[in-house]
């Protein structure tokens, strides 16, 4: 990883951008974005995310955000980011999806 995106002070605000593997737009669907969602509203109540702003573009989203409690902002978004993507990969696999096979080779 380059030192040029690396979290340098954990206390600190940073503009965050979270990017999907291959640039796929999968959050043109709401049910995906709702992942999203309840991930950072769990993120926010649990783990002492504090987000000043986010946005949830086609293949990626935008936070503006910092950690606040003894859980450092890279582990919250380690966590973050673990978690939403196998939520999304498990609702492609039992959900209707009409790209399925092919997000699923990503």
């Amino acid at each position: 990883m380059s030192d040029k995106y690396r979290i340098w002070d954990q206390t600190k605000c940073y503009f965050l951008t979270l990017t999907v593997v291959g640039w796929i737009d999968i959050f043109t669907h709401n049910n995906y974005k709702f992942i999203i969602i309840d991930a950072l509203g769990y993120c926010i109540k649990e783990k002492g995310l504090e987000i000043y702003g986010y946005c949830i573009m086609s293949s990626h989203i935008h936070l503006i955000a910092r950690a606040t409690g003894k859980i450092t902002l890279s582990e919250i978004l380690r966590d973050f980011k673990k978690f939403t993507s196998k939520a999304i990969i498990k609702r492609i696999i039992n959900k209707q999806e009409s790209r399925r096979e092919w997000m699923l080779k990503f």
